[in-house]
C-alpha cells in the first residue's frame, strides 16, 4: 500500500487537463491535493466541484484494473511507493506526448497553470503558495516531459516523506518496468478521461 501524498503533488498536470476548461474546476483540481476532508463552504462551488472531481479520480485510479496491475509488478523496496511512482511517470507520459492528449501546447497550458494560481491567490493555502513557486523555479509541469527531470521530482518528493524510501533512485525501477509502465499508461489514460468527462457532466 502505498504512503500518504507528500506535500509535493505527484499527477498534477493529469489533473488540470482533466478538470476541464473552467478556471473554477481547475483550480479545485490543483487544490485536491491541498484540502483534506470536509469541503469549505466558502470556496466558490465550481472550485468546490473540482476538488471533488480530483477525489473521484484518485479513487478511480487507486482501483482500475490496469494500475492494481502495475503496481504488483514494483519489487521491494519500491512497491510501498508505487503509487507515487506510476503518477508521477504518468504525468511525464501525458507531458510528453502532450499534442495526442490536448490541443492547447504544453508550455501554454503550462503557463496558463500557473498564472490561474496567481490569480486566484487569495483561495490558496500556504502549502499550494509554495508549491507555486516550486513550479515556477523548475518550469513545471512542462518540463515533466524532459525525462531527467523525472529524477529531481522522485527526490523532491522523497525528501518531503516523514520515512526513510527510495525515491531518489526510483528512475532504476521505472527504468526496469518502463515497458510496463508506457502500455499501461496507453491503456488506461483514455479511461480515465472518459471518467472525468461523465463525472463532469
Amino acid at each position: 500500500e502505498a504512503c500518504s501524498a507528500p506535500a509535493v503533488p505527484m499527477n498534477h498536470l493529469a489533473h488540470a487537463l482533466l478538470s476541464g476548461a473552467d478556471d473554477g474546476w481547475r483550480l479545485g483540481g490543483l487544490l485536491g491535493d491541498f484540502v483534506r476532508g470536509r469541503m469549505d463552504p466558502r470556496l466558490p462551488l465550481p472550485v468546490q466541484r473540482g476538488i471533488a472531481q480530483h477525489r473521484a479520480i484518485d479513487a478511480y485510479t487507486d482501483n482500475h484494473a490496469e494500475i492494481r496491475a502495475l503496481r504488483a509488478r514494483f519489487q521491494p523496496p519500491y512497491r510501498r511507493y508505487a503509487g507515487i511512482l506510476i503518477d508521477i511517470w504518468f504525468d511525464h507520459l501525458l507531458a510528453r506526448d502532450f499534442p495526442a492528449w490536448s490541443d492547447i501546447p504544453l508550455l501554454r497550458f503550462s503557463d496558463d497553470l500557473v498564472q490561474l494560481l496567481h490569480r486566484h491567490d487569495a483561495l490558496l493555502p500556504e502549502s499550494l503558495r509554495r508549491f507555486r513557486a516550486y513550479l515556477e523555479a523548475h518550469g513545471l509541469p512542462a518540463a515533466y516531459a524532459d525525462r531527467p527531470m523525472i529524477g529531481t521530482v522522485l527526490g523532491a518528493v522523497g525528501t518531503r516523506l516523514t520515512r526513510a524510501n527510495p525515491l531518489a533512485e526510483g528512475m532504476l525501477e521505472i527504468t526496469r518496468l518502463e515497458a510496463d509502465l508506457d502500455l499501461a499508461f496507453a491503456r488506461f489514460f483514455p479511461d480515465l478521461q472518459a471518467f472525468a468527462r461523465a463525472w463532469h457532466d
